[in-house]
């Protein structure tokens, strides 16, 4: 049974610092390609980074760059998003993604809110 649990959410200030884990089972996670999305409320789902299958190869969208980072442990079957200088407008729910290019799964996702 596919698995992508992620955590590591909640409510942080504008300025602070979270890490979000996603933690997958049930296929071989060394060969998928992973991301993280977000979706914010009222707004359709967008890609914020993307790691390859050995992590050797990142991208990420304009608005996050500098700012977050996303890496994976291929022998925890673990990818992480390492969030920094958060913005209001980071809130959002963030989902874990992993594709092979045939077969794609979602996580549940985790809610992140930044206010003050």
């Amino acid at each position: 049974q596919v698995q992508l649990v992620e955590s590591g959410g909640g409510l942080v200030q504008p300025g602070g610092s979270l890490r979000l884990s996603c933690a997958a089972s049930g296929f071989t996670f060394s060969n998928y390609a992973m991301s993280w999305y977000r979706q914010a409320p009222g707004k359709g789902r967008e890609l914020v980074a993307a790691i390859t299958k050995a992590g050797g190869s990142t991208n990420y969208a304009d608005s996050v760059k500098g700012r977050f980072t996303i890496s994976r442990d291929n022998a925890k079957k673990t990818v992480y998003l390492q969030m920094n200088t958060l913005k209001p407008e980071d809130t959002a729910v963030y989902y874990c993604n992993a594709n092979n290019g045939i077969q794609s799964y979602w996580g549940q996702g985790t809610q992140v809110t930044v206010s003050s």
